[in-house]
């Protein structure tokens, strides 16, 4: 199925973090063709982001808005591209998940800062917060020093693309969306199951309970369920390969991506609760703050929007 993406939503702080975002999105609303929206909210709360004590509350929100409007004109002004600005005041992620909903968006692209330990424990992420809420997909780049210095728009291309299965529903609505952009960028698709060895002999127990299994017949039942979800009409438009990896999810994960060099990374996500996330974190929040590529989260919300 290929997915169209006919509303694009992005989301600035107006940092150069969030302006190689813009970038970015600028090169993937030229390439589907769609309409791009330029979001940016006001967190009135925080207002040392703006450099001026919060003294005037009207006064000062006038100047925020009128700031936050010559930037984004500025950025745009060249851009052949359909877009219009979304500048509010309000939460940033609840507004951003606002406007996605009520512009009915297919995506939304925001930039990582890498925050971790104590800042993301206590204060918590906007686009970690997006990833569990949105109802369409969350691409996010990398957007420190990390991410490639000013890409044009139209260099944008995701030649090698990997999508993280662990045969999840979830998982199965990531690929679906691989495959679209595989067939878009004519990438490279490579999808990875990472083996946790102490677990799988608990889990697989219902398959082998005539027998006793080894490590080999684990890897290869695996292996054929693994290959068995690259549809074979996918084999013809791109090149499709899958790989078994052992180990801590997330840290395989990244690990093969940077030595295959890849330029996305696919990953669905569970939605964990609050209490959860904080203690733990997901694979998909690690991928997303140590990944030296983009990733694109796909929620369980997506489908519900997509039927």
């Amino acid at each position: 199925m290929r997915i169209q993406f006919q509303t694009i939503v992005a989301a600035t702080d107006l940092s150069e973090p969030s302006n190689h975002a813009i970038r970015q999105s600028v090169a993937l609303a030229r390439e589907f063709q769609s309409r791009l929206l330029i979001c940016h909210v006001i967190d009135l709360p925080a207002p040392s982001m703006y450099g001026e004590a919060y003294l005037a509350p009207e006064e000062h929100l006038n100047r925020n808005l009128d700031h936050a409007r010559r930037h984004i004109d500025e950025m745009m002004s060249a851009q052949e591209v359909r877009w219009e600005p979304r500048i509010c005041v309000g939460q940033p992620a609840e507004e951003v998940d606002r406007i996605a909903r009520e512009d009915q968006a297919q995506m939304v692209i925001t930039a990582t800062h890498g925050r971790r330990g104590l800042k993301r424990l206590l204060l918590g992420s906007v686009t970690e917060r997006l990833m569990r809420t949105l109802p369409c997909p969350l691409l996010v780049v990398r957007g420190d020093a990390q991410a490639p210095e000013q890409l044009p728009e139209s260099a944008i291309r995701f030649k090698r693309i990997l999508v993280g299965c662990d045969f999840s529903p979830d998982a199965d609505l990531a690929l679906q969306h691989a495959l679209s952009l595989a067939q878009e960028f004519e990438s490279e698709l490579h999808l990875a199951h990472v083996i946790e060895m102490p677990t799988y002999t608990d889990r697989l127990r219902p398959v082998f309970e005539h027998r006793r299994s080894s490590t080999s017949e684990i890897k290869t039942f695996m292996q054929e369920k693994l290959d068995a979800l690259i549809p074979q009409e996918a084999r013809h438009w791109c090149r499709a390969s899958t790989v078994m990896l052992e180990g801590q999810p997330y840290a395989q994960l990244l690990q093969y991506a940077s030595q295959s060099e890849i330029d996305l990374i696919v990953l669905g996500t569970r939605g964990h609760g609050v209490i959860d996330t904080m203690l733990i974190g997901s694979t998909t929040d690690r991928v997303i703050r140590r990944a030296t590529c983009a990733v694109f989260s796909v929620s369980p919300q997506t489908q519900a929007a997509m039927t």
